[in-house]
Formats: structure tokens, C-alpha cells, sequence
């Protein structure tokens, strides 16, 4: 059977979407290539949330294409994702190369689809139909049941987004919110756990929303527990005592036994309840780690972002979230340069970032999205500033980690150990519970998915090291 290799730009969901298709792949006869330069089919997952992002992916596909011509014509060249589902058949028009372009519901048809093309059957291939159901067809994505290779797994709880941010092209690419059922991702994750994951980390562009809209009208419960588990679509008619979905399906996947830990992303702050804050002391799996996207600092750029919260409310949610628990590693995405964006309000996003102090922050220069809002907003900030606000606000975003990172040297901590470090295989690497990456000389291989108390040594750049806390 035919090689594949799989590529991905962006986010985890995307990452997670790669390890579907590849599974899927795998389970039809395929064998996964080293390289691109061994495989018989090269697919792109593709990201749209930024243009640069975009780039990117058609200039790797143009060397691609170029080098397929010349020395490989039957290589199957393909795109998936966002970008794919954005543009469609654009992207064959562009790139005449292409054979396939999958879009973000149709990731369970990708097997099939290779098979047509290369008996034969099929020249070119575009499906970015929205498709009913597809939010339930990403759940089998372990290689060959080789979960014990990996300690940690991705689980989609659902897709799409109904946000509409107005710099945010992701309800287009992904659609509108589908939620799977509860006892649905409770057996993917028990199947996890039994094939040797700790940690699962539950995948939504926004999980907090959860629930809130698609799915089945009927309720449900979880074996063995008792019928306050409601599927997404009944939301609206639960009691009010009741938590929300979201939260229900923590308590859910808490309970699978052999699980160490839990975690979640993204969610949207406006989706922080004070049932999911409660649940952060009620539940000891999930642990003390929140990425909450800001995006700005300023009121007047959010509301311009329709991002439903203001600086107050913001700050507001930290301290809940750090009075429940006060070791909480806290992250945040944030833009520079939106349209209309003042010196005054980068200002107030400076201030916000040195009055929250994040463990970490993924700054964005805005970057235009064409059937966005925002992408036709008077007042577009120049290049020129955009990068120099960029750089400002790294200066102190990186300022504040490395504060908080030394703070962590002398002292013990406990880790999930995952495995060899990816930039040097005679470490060990593990994460502690809020979320900073550790790496350590091991006194052998066996703590590979254990649970180790380490004592850190020294920080480096958003990395700290130590030495297993047993050895001394």
C-alpha cells in the first residue's frame, strides 16, 4: 500500500485532526512515511488564522509540486483544513498540482478519497461541504492501538465556533458549533487510558461552549452514574441547579480510573462559570493550568473585536481563579495592531499584561482575514507599527516569565514524565501541573508515564530543569 506524510501548521486541533486522518489512514493499509521525500501521498493540514500562516502552506506546496514534477509525477499532493475549506477549489486553480483538497468536515473521507485518486478513478478531488455529524467521526485516531506510545492524547469534544470574533475567520473554516455526546468522548477516553495515557487534554475552538448548541435531543447519563449528564442540545431546558454541560463533562472523564490528569483548550473567558472555577478544588485531576485569550487590554478594542467582556470582567475571573487555586499557570493569546488600535489602548494591554502577570502569552500581529469584519475596519495600524508593538509587548511578557520561571529553581514539583526530550533524547522531558516544561537526567527509562517529584535546578527560556527529587 502507498506511504503517507502529513503535515500541520497551527493549533492542537489541528494537530489533532492530522492524528485522525493518519489513523484513519493507517487502519485502510497505508504506512506512514518518514519524510515527504519517501512518501507516495503528501498531505498539508492547513491553518487560516493568520495570512501568514496561509503563505506558508502554498509556498511549501509549490516546492512540493515543483520537485513532484521533476522527479516524482504520480506523488498525490494534497491540501486539508482551513485553509482548504476557505478556498476550496481556488486552491487547484493556484496549484494545478493538486490532487485533493479536504475540507474540515470531511476529514473522515480522506482514505477513501486517496483510493479513488490513485486507482485512478478520480483526477481531482474538492469537498468542503458542511456535512451532518462529522463532530462524531473524530474519535479513532490511535495509530494501530499504539496509545502506549504516548502518555498524553488530544481528545475533540466538539467543532466549530459561533463566537464571531471580527478578526476571526475560524466559523467559516470550521463551521458552526457540533458537540458529541457525553458518553461518547467518555469511551474514547477510557479506551485511552486502557492503551496507557495520563493526561487527555479535551480539544474545542472554544470548550467552554460546550454543549450549548447541536447534538442529540435526548438525555443521558453515563454508566454508573446518576442522570444529571445531559447531551448538548438540552441544555437550555436543565434546571438551573444543575452544571453546565461543560462542567458535567469533567466530573465525567474525572472518574475514569487510572487517569492522572485533565486538562482543556481553549476556552473563552466569557464561558467561565463559577461552577468550572469550583471545579478546579473539587476536581484533583484537573489540573492548575488556564489558557484564557485576553486579546487586548483595551475595552474599546474588544468590544470592536465583539469579544463580550470588558478589562474588569477579565481581571475579575484571575483572582477567582487564583483564589481557588493560587499555584494556577495562567496563558493568553493577544493581538497587536487591530484596526483602530490607539497608543493609549496597546497602553492598557501592556498594563493588563503586567497586572496579570501570564506564565506565558502567544502574541499575534493582527493580520488581516478577507471576509472578516475586521478586515474592512477604518483605521488598518501600519506594518511598521504593528511589529514594533509586537516586540514591546514580548519584551514584557518574556520579562515577566523569566520572573516566574526562577521562582520555580530550588524548589520541588511534581511532573507527568512523557518521554525523551525532542531536542536532546538522553533527557527526559515531563510537564508539572501548571503546565511548565521540565527536563531532567533520568537514573533510567523506567519513569516514562509516572508521576515524579523533581527538584528544579536552574530556568531557561519557558523551560525549567532538575533532577528526580528520589535521588537525593
Amino acid at each position: 500500500m502507498p506511504s503517507v506524510f502529513i503535515k500541520t501548521y497551527g493549533c492542537q486541533m489541528n494537530e489533532r485532526d492530522s492524528e485522525a486522518v493518519a489513523a484513519q489512514l493507517v487502519a485502510k493499509g497505508y504506512t506512514l512515511a518518514p519524510s515527504e521525500a519517501a512518501a507516495d501521498v503528501i498531505l498539508l493540514n492547513t491553518c487560516s488564522v493568520r495570512d501568514f500562516a496561509e503563505k506558508k502552506a502554498i509556498g511549501k506546496m509549490q516546492n512540493l509540486a515543483a520537485d513532484a514534477r521533476k522527479n516524482r509525477p504520480d506523488v498525490v499532493l494534497g491540501f486539508m483544513g482551513c485553509m482548504a475549506q476557505s478556498r476550496g477549489q481556488e486552491l487547484i486553480d493556484r496549484l494545478p498540482d493538486v490532487d485533493l483538497v479536504l475540507g474540515t468536515q470531511k476529514f473522515h473521507h480522506a482514505a477513501d478519497y486517496l483510493d479513488e485518486i490513485l486507482a485512478g478513478h478520480r483526477d481531482k478531488i474538492v469537498d468542503v461541504a458542511v456535512e451532518q455529524g462529522s463532530e462524531a467521526t473524530i474519535r479513532e485516531h490511535l495509530l494501530n492501538g499504539n496509545a502506549q506510545k504516548s502518555v498524553t492524547a488530544y481528545v475533540s469534544i466538539m467543532q466549530g465556533c459561533n463566537q464571531r470574533c471580527t478578526f476571526c475567520i475560524v466559523p467559516d473554516t470550521r463551521g458552526e458549533e457540533r458537540s458529541r455526546g457525553i458518553p461518547d468522548i467518555v469511551a474514547e477516553c477510557r479506551q485511552l487510558v486502557s492503551q496507557g495515557v495520563k493526561e487527555i487534554t479535551l480539544l474545542g475552538q472554544i470548550v467552554t461552549s460546550y454543549g450549548k448548541r447541536g447534538g442529540s435531543s435526548r438525555e443521558t447519563k453515563v454508566e454508573g452514574r446518576e442522570p444529571e449528564i445531559f447531551l448538548p442540545s438540552t441544555l437550555d431546558a436543565r434546571p438551573s441547579t444543575t452544571k453546565t454541560p461543560f462542567v458535567q463533562l469533567l466530573d465525567a472523564v474525572h472518574e475514569i480510573e487510572g487517569l492522572e490528569r485533565i486538562r482543556f483548550a481553549a476556552p473563552h473567558p466569557k464561558g467561565y462559570g463559577d461552577d468550572l472555577i469550583e471545579a478546579y478544588t473539587r476536581l484533583p485531576k484537573l489540573v492548575e493550568s488556564a489558557h484564557l485569550p485576553v486579546q487586548s487590554g483595551s475595552d474599546r478594542v474588544l468590544k470592536l473585536m465583539h469579544r463580550g467582556y470588558t478589562r474588569e470582567r477579565f481581571l475579575g475571573l484571575i483572582k477567582k481563579l487564583r483564589r481557588a487555586k493560587p499555584d494556577i499557570g495562567i496563558t493568553t493569546d493577544i493581538i497587536v495592531g487591530f484596526p483602530g488600535e490607539t497608543e493609549d489602548d496597546f497602553e492598557q494591554t501592556l498594563s493588563l499584561a503586567r497586572e496579570v502577570e501570564f506564565d506565558n502569552a502567544y502574541i499575534f500581529k493582527y493580520s488581516q482575514r478577507r471576509d472578516t469584519p475586521a478586515a474592512d475596519m477604518p483605521g488598518q495600524v501600519p506594518q511598521k507599527i504593528r511589529e514594533q508593538r509586537n516586540h514591546r509587548l514580548l519584551e514584557t511578557v518574556n520579562g515577566i516569565g523569566r520572573r516566574k520561571y526562577d521562582a520555580f529553581v530550588g524548589r520541588r514539583t511534581q511532573i507527568l514524565v512523557e518521554g525523551p526530550s525532542r531536542k536532546n533524547p538522553a533527557r527526559m522531558t515531563g510537564r508539572t501541573r501548571c503546565n511548565k516544561i521540565v527536563v531532567f537526567d533520568p537514573a533510567g527509562r523506567e519513569h516514562r508515564g509516572q508521576l515524579l517529584d523533581v527538584k528544579i535546578t536552574r530556568a531557561g527560556s519557558f523551560t525549567l530543569y532538575g533532577d528526580p527529587a528520589i535521588l537525593e
